[in-house]
Protein backbone atom coordinates (compact mmCIF):
# COMPACT_ATOMS: atom_id res chain seq x y z
CA UNK A 1 0.00 0.00 0.00
CA UNK A 2 1.18 3.52 -0.84
CA UNK A 3 0.12 6.71 0.92
CA UNK A 4 0.13 9.71 -1.39
CA UNK A 5 -0.62 13.39 -0.84
CA UNK A 6 -2.11 15.23 -3.82
CA UNK A 7 -2.15 19.03 -3.96
CA UNK A 8 -4.02 20.61 -6.84
CA UNK A 9 -4.21 24.40 -7.20
CA UNK A 10 -6.18 26.17 -9.95
CA UNK A 11 -6.14 29.96 -9.97
CA UNK A 12 -7.69 32.44 -12.39
CA UNK A 13 -6.71 36.12 -12.15
CA UNK A 14 -8.87 38.74 -13.89
CA UNK A 15 -7.90 42.34 -14.68
CA UNK A 16 -11.13 43.55 -13.04
CA UNK A 17 -13.92 41.99 -10.95
CA UNK A 18 -16.20 39.57 -12.81
CA UNK A 19 -19.33 37.61 -11.98
CA UNK A 20 -18.40 33.97 -11.73
CA UNK A 21 -20.97 31.57 -13.14
CA UNK A 22 -21.51 28.08 -11.74
CA UNK A 23 -18.39 25.89 -11.88
CA UNK A 24 -18.13 22.08 -11.95
CA UNK A 25 -15.15 20.39 -10.32
CA UNK A 26 -13.85 16.88 -10.99
CA UNK A 27 -10.87 16.75 -8.64
CA UNK A 28 -11.75 14.15 -6.00
CA UNK A 29 -10.14 10.70 -6.58
CA UNK A 30 -12.44 7.75 -7.32
CA UNK A 31 -12.64 5.50 -4.27
CA UNK A 32 -12.90 1.71 -4.49
CA UNK A 33 -11.34 -1.54 -3.33
CA UNK A 34 -7.96 -0.30 -4.62
CA UNK A 35 -8.07 3.31 -3.37
CA UNK A 36 -9.23 4.92 -0.14
CA UNK A 37 -9.34 8.63 0.71
CA UNK A 38 -7.79 9.17 4.13
CA UNK A 39 -8.37 12.93 4.35
CA UNK A 40 -9.39 15.79 2.08
CA UNK A 41 -9.47 19.56 2.25
CA UNK A 42 -10.99 21.86 -0.38
CA UNK A 43 -10.44 25.63 -0.16
CA UNK A 44 -12.28 27.95 -2.58
CA UNK A 45 -12.35 31.73 -2.91
CA UNK A 46 -14.45 33.93 -3.24
CA UNK A 47 -17.33 32.86 -0.97
CA UNK A 48 -19.50 30.10 -2.37
CA UNK A 49 -22.05 27.32 -1.93
CA UNK A 50 -21.07 23.79 -2.94
CA UNK A 51 -23.16 20.74 -3.84
CA UNK A 52 -21.67 17.26 -4.15
CA UNK A 53 -23.22 14.60 -6.38
CA UNK A 54 -22.41 11.56 -8.53
CA UNK A 55 -22.60 11.94 -12.29
CA UNK A 56 -23.71 9.27 -14.77
CA UNK A 57 -20.21 7.68 -14.67
CA UNK A 58 -20.20 7.64 -10.83
CA UNK A 59 -17.57 10.39 -10.68
CA UNK A 60 -17.63 12.59 -7.58
CA UNK A 61 -18.82 15.95 -8.93
CA UNK A 62 -18.76 19.28 -7.04
CA UNK A 63 -21.01 22.08 -8.32
CA UNK A 64 -19.96 25.48 -6.99
CA UNK A 65 -22.12 28.63 -6.94
CA UNK A 66 -20.34 31.89 -6.11
CA UNK A 67 -21.88 34.57 -3.91
CA UNK A 68 -19.97 37.71 -4.94
CA UNK A 69 -17.94 39.17 -7.82
CA UNK A 70 -14.17 38.84 -7.67
CA UNK A 71 -11.01 39.51 -9.66
CA UNK A 72 -9.56 36.14 -8.62
CA UNK A 73 -10.82 32.55 -8.44
CA UNK A 74 -8.83 30.10 -6.34
CA UNK A 75 -9.57 26.37 -6.02
CA UNK A 76 -7.12 24.45 -3.83
CA UNK A 77 -7.52 20.74 -3.10
CA UNK A 78 -5.36 18.65 -0.76
CA UNK A 79 -6.10 14.93 -0.53
CA UNK A 80 -4.28 12.05 1.18
CA UNK A 81 -5.02 8.63 -0.29
CA UNK A 82 -4.13 5.01 0.34
CA UNK A 83 -3.49 3.12 -2.93
CA UNK A 84 -3.47 -0.69 -2.85
CA UNK A 85 -2.97 -1.77 -6.48
CA UNK A 86 0.64 -2.91 -6.07
CA UNK A 87 0.67 -5.61 -8.79
CA UNK A 88 -0.96 -4.25 -11.97
CA UNK A 89 -0.36 -7.48 -13.92
CA UNK A 90 -1.91 -9.69 -11.23
CA UNK A 91 -5.33 -10.15 -12.83
CA UNK A 92 -7.24 -12.88 -14.65
CA UNK A 93 -9.58 -12.90 -17.61
CA UNK A 94 -12.47 -15.04 -18.72
CA UNK A 95 -11.17 -17.88 -20.91
CA UNK A 96 -13.18 -16.75 -23.96
CA UNK A 97 -11.49 -13.31 -23.88
CA UNK A 98 -7.90 -14.48 -23.41
CA UNK A 99 -7.23 -14.30 -27.15
CA UNK A 100 -8.31 -11.59 -29.60
CA UNK A 101 -10.60 -11.40 -31.48
CA UNK A 102 -13.45 -12.27 -29.12
CA UNK A 103 -17.05 -11.14 -28.60
CA UNK A 104 -18.27 -9.75 -25.29
CA UNK A 105 -20.94 -11.77 -23.48
CA UNK A 106 -24.42 -10.93 -24.73
CA UNK A 107 -25.51 -9.80 -21.25
CA UNK A 108 -22.92 -6.97 -21.46
CA UNK A 109 -23.68 -5.73 -24.97
CA UNK A 110 -26.10 -2.97 -24.02
CA UNK A 111 -23.87 -1.56 -21.28
CA UNK A 112 -20.67 -1.63 -23.36
CA UNK A 113 -22.12 -0.39 -26.67
CA UNK A 114 -21.47 3.30 -25.88
CA UNK A 115 -17.82 2.52 -25.13
CA UNK A 116 -17.36 0.79 -28.49
CA UNK A 117 -18.78 3.66 -30.56
CA UNK A 118 -16.16 5.81 -32.33
CA UNK A 119 -15.77 9.37 -31.06
CA UNK A 120 -14.06 10.63 -34.23
CA UNK A 121 -15.84 8.49 -36.81
CA UNK A 122 -14.31 10.22 -39.90
CA UNK A 123 -10.85 9.22 -38.61
CA UNK A 124 -11.74 5.52 -38.57
CA UNK A 125 -10.04 4.72 -41.88
CA UNK A 126 -6.81 6.50 -40.85
CA UNK A 127 -6.73 4.69 -37.48
CA UNK A 128 -7.39 1.33 -39.16
CA UNK A 129 -4.60 2.04 -41.63
CA UNK A 130 -2.21 2.63 -38.72
CA UNK A 131 -3.37 -0.54 -36.93
CA UNK A 132 -2.71 -2.46 -40.15
CA UNK A 133 0.81 -1.03 -40.29
CA UNK A 134 1.36 -2.22 -36.72
CA UNK A 135 0.20 -5.72 -37.69
CA UNK A 136 -2.56 -5.68 -35.07
CA UNK A 137 -5.37 -6.60 -37.48
CA UNK A 138 -3.87 -9.87 -38.60
CA UNK A 139 -4.77 -13.23 -37.05
CA UNK A 140 -5.39 -14.29 -33.49
CA UNK A 141 -3.21 -13.11 -30.60
CA UNK A 142 -3.22 -12.82 -26.83
CA UNK A 143 -5.53 -9.95 -25.84
CA UNK A 144 -3.25 -8.42 -23.20
CA UNK A 145 -0.26 -8.73 -25.52
CA UNK A 146 -2.19 -6.87 -28.22
CA UNK A 147 -3.07 -4.05 -25.82
CA UNK A 148 0.50 -3.82 -24.55
CA UNK A 149 1.77 -3.65 -28.13
CA UNK A 150 -0.68 -0.84 -28.89
CA UNK A 151 0.32 0.98 -25.69
CA UNK A 152 4.02 0.67 -26.52
CA UNK A 153 3.50 1.73 -30.14
CA UNK A 154 2.04 5.10 -29.08
CA UNK A 155 4.72 5.53 -26.42
CA UNK A 156 7.62 4.85 -28.80
CA UNK A 157 6.35 6.26 -32.12
CA UNK A 158 5.10 9.67 -31.01
CA UNK A 159 6.69 12.77 -29.53
CA UNK A 160 5.12 14.06 -26.32
CA UNK A 161 4.09 17.71 -26.58
CA UNK A 162 2.29 19.61 -23.82
CA UNK A 163 -0.62 21.62 -25.20
CA UNK A 164 -2.31 24.53 -23.43
CA UNK A 165 -5.33 24.52 -25.75
CA UNK A 166 -8.46 22.88 -24.30
CA UNK A 167 -9.90 19.67 -25.66
CA UNK A 168 -8.20 16.82 -27.50
CA UNK A 169 -6.70 16.35 -30.94
CA UNK A 170 -8.47 14.14 -33.42
CA UNK A 171 -6.63 10.80 -33.76
CA UNK A 172 -5.79 11.55 -37.41
CA UNK A 173 -4.09 14.79 -36.31
CA UNK A 174 -1.99 12.92 -33.74
CA UNK A 175 -1.05 10.32 -36.35
CA UNK A 176 -0.19 12.92 -38.99
CA UNK A 177 1.75 15.21 -36.62
CA UNK A 178 3.49 12.37 -34.80
CA UNK A 179 2.98 14.21 -31.52
CA UNK A 180 0.43 15.02 -28.86
CA UNK A 181 -0.29 15.48 -25.17
CA UNK A 182 -1.28 12.76 -22.71
CA UNK A 183 -4.96 13.33 -23.43
CA UNK A 184 -4.28 13.07 -27.19
CA UNK A 185 -2.40 9.79 -26.66
CA UNK A 186 -5.25 8.43 -24.56
CA UNK A 187 -7.78 9.44 -27.22
CA UNK A 188 -5.79 7.69 -29.96
CA UNK A 189 -5.53 4.55 -27.80
CA UNK A 190 -9.29 4.60 -27.16
CA UNK A 191 -10.17 5.05 -30.83
CA UNK A 192 -7.78 2.26 -31.80
CA UNK A 193 -9.43 -0.06 -29.25
CA UNK A 194 -12.90 0.82 -30.50
CA UNK A 195 -11.82 0.16 -34.07
CA UNK A 196 -10.81 -3.28 -32.79
CA UNK A 197 -14.23 -3.74 -31.16
CA UNK A 198 -12.90 -3.36 -27.60
CA UNK A 199 -14.84 -1.23 -25.11
CA UNK A 200 -12.65 1.60 -23.82
CA UNK A 201 -13.00 4.86 -21.92
CA UNK A 202 -11.07 8.02 -21.03
CA UNK A 203 -9.58 8.60 -17.57
CA UNK A 204 -8.49 11.90 -16.06
CA UNK A 205 -6.45 11.95 -12.86
CA UNK A 206 -3.06 12.34 -11.27
CA UNK A 207 0.31 10.67 -11.79
CA UNK A 208 2.95 10.04 -9.12
CA UNK A 209 6.34 10.56 -10.78
CA UNK A 210 9.59 12.50 -10.13
CA UNK A 211 8.14 15.55 -11.91
CA UNK A 212 4.98 15.56 -9.80
CA UNK A 213 7.02 15.12 -6.60
CA UNK A 214 8.67 18.46 -7.43
CA UNK A 215 5.38 20.23 -8.18
CA UNK A 216 4.38 22.64 -10.96
CA UNK A 217 2.87 19.66 -12.80
CA UNK A 218 -0.59 19.23 -14.32
CA UNK A 219 -3.25 16.55 -14.32
CA UNK A 220 -2.74 13.38 -16.36
CA UNK A 221 -4.86 11.28 -18.72
CA UNK A 222 -4.88 7.64 -19.80
CA UNK A 223 -7.32 4.98 -21.01
CA UNK A 224 -9.12 1.93 -19.67
CA UNK A 225 -10.27 -1.15 -21.57
CA UNK A 226 -13.03 -3.47 -20.40
CA UNK A 227 -11.59 -6.99 -20.07
CA UNK A 228 -14.07 -9.74 -19.09
CA UNK A 229 -13.14 -11.22 -15.74
CA UNK A 230 -11.12 -8.24 -14.49
CA UNK A 231 -13.24 -5.24 -15.53
CA UNK A 232 -11.81 -1.86 -16.54
CA UNK A 233 -8.02 -2.10 -16.88
CA UNK A 234 -5.84 1.00 -17.29
CA UNK A 235 -3.22 1.57 -19.98
CA UNK A 236 -1.08 4.72 -20.10
CA UNK A 237 0.32 5.29 -23.61
CA UNK A 238 2.27 8.35 -22.44
CA UNK A 239 4.53 6.08 -20.38
CA UNK A 240 3.80 2.75 -22.10
CA UNK A 241 2.74 1.29 -18.74
CA UNK A 242 -0.18 -0.65 -17.34
CA UNK A 243 -1.58 1.56 -14.57
CA UNK A 244 -0.82 0.85 -10.92
CA UNK A 245 -0.31 2.77 -7.69
CA UNK A 246 1.35 5.64 -9.55
CA UNK A 247 -1.94 6.43 -11.31
CA UNK A 248 -4.78 8.03 -9.33
CA UNK A 249 -8.06 8.14 -11.27
CA UNK A 250 -10.39 11.09 -10.66
CA UNK A 251 -12.95 10.89 -13.46
CA UNK A 252 -13.89 8.49 -16.25
CA UNK A 253 -15.97 9.21 -19.33
CA UNK A 254 -16.94 7.83 -22.70
CA UNK A 255 -15.93 11.13 -24.35
CA UNK A 256 -12.54 12.71 -23.49
CA UNK A 257 -13.96 16.21 -23.93
CA UNK A 258 -16.35 15.82 -21.00
CA UNK A 259 -14.11 15.57 -17.90
CA UNK A 260 -12.00 18.72 -17.37
CA UNK A 261 -10.95 19.15 -13.71
CA UNK A 262 -12.48 22.65 -13.57
CA UNK A 263 -15.20 23.88 -15.92
CA UNK A 264 -17.15 27.15 -15.73
CA UNK A 265 -17.56 30.64 -17.11
CA UNK A 266 -17.83 34.27 -16.05
CA UNK A 267 -19.67 37.46 -16.98
CA UNK A 268 -17.56 40.57 -17.35
CA UNK A 269 -15.27 42.49 -19.69
CA UNK A 270 -13.99 40.72 -22.79
CA UNK A 271 -10.73 39.60 -21.19
CA UNK A 272 -8.69 36.44 -20.99
CA UNK A 273 -7.81 35.63 -17.38
CA UNK A 274 -4.32 34.57 -16.36
CA UNK A 275 -4.39 30.87 -15.42
CA UNK A 276 -2.07 29.14 -12.98
CA UNK A 277 -2.26 25.37 -12.32
CA UNK A 278 0.01 23.51 -9.92
CA UNK A 279 -0.27 19.79 -9.23
CA UNK A 280 2.04 18.07 -6.73
CA UNK A 281 1.88 14.36 -5.80
CA UNK A 282 4.14 13.20 -2.98
CA UNK A 283 4.78 9.77 -1.48
CA UNK A 284 4.21 9.75 2.28
CA UNK A 285 5.77 7.42 4.79
CA UNK A 286 3.52 4.63 6.04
Amino acid sequence: MKRLKIKHLTEYVFSSPVTLQQHCLLIRPREGHDLRIESSLLTISPSYHIHWSRDVFDNSLATVTFLQPSDKLTIASEVVIQHYEEAPFDFWMEAYATNYPFAYAQAEWADLAAYQRLIFEPDGFRVNQWLQQLGLLNGQRNTVELLNNLNQAIYTQFRYQAREAPGVQAPATTLNNGSGSCRDYATLFIEACRNLGLASRFVSGYLHAPATEAGNATTHAWAEVYLPGTGWKGFDPTSGQVTGTQHIAVAVARDPESVPPVAGSFIGPNITPALHVNVQVNLLTA
